[in-house]
C-alpha cells in the first residue's frame, strides 16, 4: 500500500478484480495511493465494525433475527458492503450514499490497515482474527445461494452443489447424516460435495455424510470449512505483515497512527472539561463505591490503604478524576494529603509530585490537555508489575483473585460466573459492562462500554446523580478521541489528530517515573 499525496489510479481490470464480489478472502493488497487523512477514517470505521461485532456477538446468538438486524445496522452506517448490495455495483448509482464499488474499496483497504495495526502481538492477532471471522461468518451466510458458489470459484474452492437426480438418490443417507434434516429439508437445501480432506472438522463430528472419498455437507455447513481456509490465511498473512513491520515503523507518520489504532478508543471525548470542578473531595469515597469501574475502585482503595500510588496507577488514576471533575487545585490537595499519611512529607511532595499533576491539567511542558484513559488503553498498555495498581482487573487479575474480590462485593454467583465466562472469552470490556449491570441491578445496560469515565457517567445517569454531575452527558461526541480524526474534510495540517494525542500522552509519561 502506497500513502504518498497524489492518487494512483486503478484501472478498470483491476478494480473488477479486487471489487468484483461484495465479499473477499483479502489475497491482493491495495494497489492505490490514498492520503493519510483517509487513511484514519477507513481505519477506524473498521475498528468501529468490528467492535460492534464482538459486542452483539455476546449479547445475543450470532443465528437470530435480532443479531443480523442490528449488524446489518452497523453495515449500512458506516458504509461497508452487505450481501443486498452484492447483485450489481451499478444499483447504487441513483443513491445520495457512497456507491457500492466505493464500499467494496473502503472494505478492503480498512482490512489491510487493521492488519498492519493488529499484528503485533498475540493477543492483538487472536482478537483480530476472531472478529474477522464472525464478521467474514455473518457475512457468507447472508449471501444468496448464487454469490456463495460464486465467491467459492472465485477462490479456487471448487465445491459444487449437488445434482437434484444425485440429492433423490442420496436422500436416505443425507438424512440420517445431517442433524434435523427431513425429506423436506432436503429437498429444499444445497448440499456440496466436497473432498473428505477438506471437511476434516465435519467428519470428525459425524455431521456429514461420506462417499467415495467425499463429504455432502448441507448448505448451512459450508461455511465451516471456508471460514477454517479464511482463519488459516489471515494468521499466515498476519504473521508475514509482522515481519514486515520494521519497514512501515520506519516510516513517521504511520507508526503513531498505526500503534494508536491498536489501542484506539472511538467514542466520546472525556478530556473536555464542562463538569470542571462539579466533583467535591468529600464525595469521593461514596462515589467510589457507587460510580467508579472496577479498575478506579481498585486504584482508589490501594491509595487510601497504602498511600502511594506508583506511576501508572497515579496516570491512570489521576487522569480519571481529572475527567469526572476534579480542578487542578482539588487534585494537588487530594494527592498531597494522601502522600504525607505515608512516607511523603509535604515538601517532598511539591518537589516531586506537584509538577507532574500540573502537567497532567496543562499548565506546564506543552500545555495540553491530556484525555483520561480508554478502555483499550488500559488493557494493553503498560502491564501492571508487582506492587502495582493499575491496569484492568479483568484482563490482569489471577481469575481466583478476581473472584474473591467480586464476592467481597456481594455479588451474586451466577453474576460472577457469568463476568469469569466473559472473561475466559477475553472480553474484558464486556465483562466490566456485566460488572456494571450487576452493581446497578439492571438487565440491560443500553450502552457499550469503552471507557472508564463513560461507565461513570452512565452510571450517575441511571442513580440520578447530581445535576452539574450530569452534565457531563453534553460533551460532543468525537472519533479518535479527537474532533477531526473522523472528518476527511479536515486538512492534516490542521487535525489535532491521534498522532499528536500519541505524542503528547509519551510525554506525559516521562513526568511520572519517579517512584
Amino acid at each position: 500500500m502506497l500513502f504518498s499525496g497524489r492518487k494512483k489510479k486503478v484501472t478498470l481490470n483491476q478494480q473488477n478484480e479486487l471489487y468484483g464480489h461484495c465479499l473477499q478472502f483479502y489475497c491482493q493488497p491495495p494497489l492505490e495511493n490514498i492520503s493519510l487523512t483517509e487513511f484514519e477514517a477507513f481505519a477506524v470505521d473498521r475498528l468501529k465494525l468490528l467492535k460492534a461485532v464482538e459486542n452483539l456477538g455476546v449479547s445475543y446468538v450470532k443465528t437470530t433475527e435480532q443479531y443480523k438486524k442490528k449488524l446489518y445496522a452497523e453495515f449500512s452506517s458506516l458504509g461497508f458492503p452487505h450481501r443486498e448490495e452484492a447483485d450489481d455495483s451499478s444499483s447504487s448509482k441513483n443513491q445520495t450514499g457512497p456507491t457500492e464499488c466505493e464500499k467494496r474499496r473502503k472494505d478492503h483497504i480498512s482490512h489491510f490497515i487493521l492488519r498492519l495495526a493488529y499484528c503485533q502481538t498475540e493477543d492483538l492477532r487472536r482478537w483480530f482474527i476472531q472478529q474477522e471471522m464472525d464478521l467474514f461468518r455473518y457475512r457468507f451466510n447472508e449471501l444468496h445461494s448464487k454469490y456463495k458458489t460464486e465467491f467459492l470459484h472465485k477462490n479456487n474452492l471448487k465445491y459444487d452443489t449437488i445434482s437434484p437426480d444425485e440429492k433423490d438418490n442420496l436422500k436416505e443417507q443425507l438424512i440420517s447424516s445431517s442433524f434435523g434434516f427431513s425429506g423436506t429439508t432436503v429437498a429444499e437445501q444445497d448440499f456440496y460435495k466436497v473432498p473428505f480432506q477438506d471437511a476434516l472438522d465435519l467428519v470428525r463430528t459425524r455431521k456429514v455424510y461420506l462417499k467415495g472419498g467425499y463429504a455432502y455437507i448441507p448448505h448451512q455447513d459450508i461455511v465451516t470449512i471456508v471460514l477454517n481456509d479464511f482463519r488459516t490465511r489471515l494468521s499466515k498473512a498476519l504473521a508475514l505483515t509482522a515481519r514486515s513491520l520494521p519497514a512501515v515503523q520506519s516510516d513517521e507518520r504511520l507508526q503513531p497512527l498505526l500503534n494508536h489504532l491498536s489501542h484506539a478508543y472511538v467514542g466520546q471525548d472525556y478530556s473536555i472539561q464542562k463538569n470542571i470542578g462539579k466533583v467535591s473531595l468529600e464525595q469521593i469515597d461514596p462515589l467510589s463505591a457507587k460510580s467508579f469501574p472496577l479498575c478506579m475502585r481498585q486504584l482508589h482503595k490501594a491509595l487510601r490503604e497504602n498511600h502511594h500510588l506508583r506511576h501508572g496507577g497515579r496516570m491512570q488514576y489521576g487522569l480519571f478524576l481529572k475527567g469526572i471533575g476534579l480542578t487542578l487545585d482539588q487534585a494537588l490537595q487530594f494527592w498531597r494529603s494522601e502522600f504525607i499519611k505515608g512516607k511523603v512529607d509535604a515538601d517532598k511532595f511539591d518537589k516531586a509530585y506537584a509538577y507532574s499533576i500540573r502537567h497532567m491539567f496543562g499548565k506546564e511542558g506543552k500545555r495540553t490537555d491530556y484525555t483520561p484513559y480508554s478502555c483499550m488503553k488500559v488493557i494493553l498498555s503498560n502491564p501492571p508489575s508487582q506492587g502495582d495498581f493499575h491496569g484492568c482487573p479483568f484482563r490482569h487479575a489471577d481469575p481466583e483473585l478476581l473472584k474473591q474480590k467480586l464476592q467481597s462485593y456481594k455479588l451474586s454467583p451466577g453474576g460472577i460466573m457469568q463476568i469469569l465466562d466473559l472473561v475466559k472469552g477475553m472480553h474484558y470490556q464486556l465483562a466490566c459492562q456485566k460488572y456494571f449491570e450487576l452493581t446497578h441491578n439492571i438487565d440491560d445496560a443500553g450502552f457499550s462500554l469503552n471507557h472508564p469515565n463513560q461507565y461513570f457517567m452512565e452510571s450517575q445517569k441511571l442513580l440520578g446523580g447530581g445535576k452539574e454531575v450530569k452534565k457531563e452527558a453534553e460533551i460532543p461526541q468525537k472519533g479518535q478521541e479527537n474532533t477531526s480524526s473522523n472528518d476527511p474534510s479536515v486538512p492534516p495540517s490542521r487535525q489535532h489528530n491521534t498522532t499528536q494525542a500519541v505524542d503528547d500522552m509519551g510525554d506525559l509519561d516521562s513526568y511520572f517515573l519517579d517512584e
